[in-house]
């Protein structure tokens, strides 16, 4: 048989009974388009999510935090316990070689204790105060858009410069001038607790590209649009979450360690340099897969430090990265399960549509096997009349996908921006030839089975 003249056949015969094959594809329709539009939400929040993880440094980063809750076995040298100090940075620089940019820091938020900022009258609330080493700016993600970032001379020195987020500069200075030109702060002097300091740098403005392109079009028509409160949108925690960063990072001062603790930390002892206990100490490993074994190498540095004492702890970023991947997960299935059940429908309408088919048929059927036609020829023809079905719906719900993933992006403004693939739009297009192809194996058997005299018989 010419499989060309079968799907001509099959073309014909959706043209002969254009309505009721358009409600049969219907189902097919939907579960295509379903399945595209809830990809591209999916595969839009995933990659949010993946580039808020790299703007914290990624999964090579390791933090290094002081514990005060002791292991039962080691209760009774609570007293004992210092945490993370300046002593143990130096010590992994020389015994950890498989870590790098390891970073002291002394970390003041503003719901801990004391923390104000002005200048002329404004204030700012800063999400962070800052007190590290340079290399905090690569461990961090961070990018100096203006100026630069201060030096281990300045840190040294004490100098009382700063480098400081576009939040902190929106509220000190405005974003833009009279003149409506953005302001870059370089050489300004700002008081933190009533102590001058010199802003030296400035970092780039964090938002996700959806926002940036919302922000640039909000500027081109006259408004402001400001990342202020931008953390309490999201449908979910995990959204929220990456939201939260970028504020957290756009909120944030950074000043040299040696200057915090001698100029704004009241609360620091006299004593040995190294050991001024740290807030944290963070760090990078240049390959994931060896993350067990330097976790154990800055360990055992560790534990040399502290004369067995575990007045610490570590955390990495893979909490962060099983979370997401959960999410997108879990997101997954329920729109595979929701586009499925389309599709299922589908399915059924085209079993309902080529049983009719095959009852308006079973003369010709009959009239074909007289002449020569094996039961293959029947099976092989209504099978690939039904896959054209599936085919001609699955065509339209790829044609209507753009449209429907717009539609929604538009009038869900606060949601992630969808990204179509390729890769979704393939798998929801063999969907549809896959229900055709199963759906159709019913009715093709039962066309196939006809007996020709009694077919000819029929009425």
């Amino acid at each position: 048989m010419n499989f060309g003249t079968v799907i001509q056949s099959g073309i014909k015969e959706i043209g002969a009974h254009w309505f009721r094959s358009l409600l049969t594809m219907f189902g097919v329709i939907c579960g295509v388009a379903s399945l595209v539009t809830m990809a591209s939400f999916i595969k839009g929040k995933e990659n949010l999510l993946r580039e808020s993880l790299a703007e914290t440094g990624g999964l090579e980063k390791i933090t290094v935090e002081s514990e005060d809750d002791l292991p039962d076995y080691q209760k009774h040298l609570e007293g004992e316990a210092k945490g993370v100090t300046l002593k143990d940075v130096y010590a992994l620089q020389a015994g950890a070689p498989m870590v790098h940019d390891i970073t002291p820091s002394i970390n003041k938020s503003r719901y801990r204790g004391y923390l104000r900022v002005s200048r002329k009258g404004r204030g700012a609330r800063p999400w962070m105060l800052q007190g590290t080493w340079p290399t905090a700016l690569e461990i961090q993600e961070h990018e100096i858009e203006h100026g630069r970032m201060f030096t281990m001379m300045d840190d040294l020195l004490s100098n009382n410069v700063c480098v400081i987020g576009t939040e902190i500069r929106n509220s000190l200075f405005d974003e833009v001038d009279d003149q409506g030109e953005t302001i870059i702060p370089i050489g300004e002097r700002i008081l933190i607790n009533y102590v001058p300091f010199t802003i030296v740098g400035m970092f780039r403005e964090y938002m996700s590209d959806e926002d940036r392109k919302k922000k640039e079009a909000s500027k081109a028509s006259g408004e402001t649009r400001s990342l202020r409160n931008i953390f309490s949108r999201g449908s979910d925690s995990n959204t929220r979450r990456t939201q939260f960063i970028y504020y957290q990072k756009n909120n944030a001062i950074m000043v040299p360690l040696n200057t915090l603790v001698a100029k704004l930390d009241s609360s620091y002892e006299t004593g040995s340099k190294l050991d001024r206990k740290l807030s944290e100490i963070t760090m990078k490993i240049e390959d994931v897969s060896l993350l067990s074994t330097s976790l154990q190498q800055v360990r055992n540095v560790l534990m040399r430090t502290h004369k067995g004492l575990e007045d610490f702890e570590f955390e990495t970023q893979e909490e962060f990265a099983d979370d997401i991947t959960l999410a997108i997960y879990n997101e997954r299935i329920s729109g595979m399960f929701i586009a499925g059940i389309c599709l299922l429908i589908g399915g059924i309408g085209i079993i309902n549509i080529m049983l009719s088919s095959i009852s308006e048929r079973v003369r010709e059927i009959g009239i074909r096997k007289s002449v020569g036609a094996t039961s293959m020829d029947v099976f092989t023809q209504i099978l690939i009349e039904s896959v054209v079905l599936a085919v001609a719906g699955g065509l339209v719900g790829l044609a209507i996908s753009p449209i429907l993933v717009n539609t929604l992006a538009s009038l869900a403004d606060d949601s992630t921006p969808p990204i179509m693939t390729t890769q979704a739009m393939l798998i929801a297009f063999g969907s549809s030839v896959l229900i055709g192809c199963l759906a159709g194996l019913f009715p093709a058997i039962k066309a196939a089975k006809l007996n020709p005299i009694q077919a000819l018989r029929y009425d």
